[in-house]
């Protein structure tokens, strides 16, 4: 199974970087999607499935917190799991991306270890990228 990822940060550069980053991983990326804003991120939502939001929290124009609560206003988006990726790694600012209905935080630098696990687990997929069933509880 492939996911569709959106990447969301002000720097071109870092885009790429977190892109190449997850094809480093083993993550299975179907397609990957960019954005500059979180403006520019709740257009691509508006158009195209995703299945997990990466955004930076600083940004012009609407910045990663923005976007969160915007995400989670929304009856279709707020399902999307969101990873916040940032410079800032306070505990109050993990709380504060928690609160607002980040899935998980990644502070950069990172490693593509650590990018594939926190995706893996807010996906709710195994090591090789397949959901994980319960079989027991399964009625079929």
């Amino acid at each position: 199974m492939s996911f569709n990822v959106l990447i969301v940060d002000d720097s071109n550069a870092m885009r790429s970087v977190i892109r190449k980053v997850i094809q480093l991983s083993g993550f299975r990326m179907d397609h990957c999607y960019e954005a500059g804003n979180g403006k520019q991120a709740l257009e691509v939502l508006s158009g195209e499935w995703i299945d997990v939001i990466l955004s930076d929290i600083h940004m012009p124009e609407m910045d990663g917190f923005e976007l969160l609560k915007a995400i989670h206003q929304h009856e279709v988006f707020r399902n999307i799991p969101v990873i916040v990726i940032s410079t800032e790694g306070s505990m109050d600012r993990v709380k504060e991306a928690h609160a607002l209905g980040a899935k998980g935080f990644i502070r950069k630098p990172f490693l593509p270890e650590e990018l594939k696990r926190v995706l893996h687990e807010v996906i709710g997929v195994g090591d090789e990228g397949e959901y994980q069933a319960d079989t027991d509880e399964c009625d079929f």
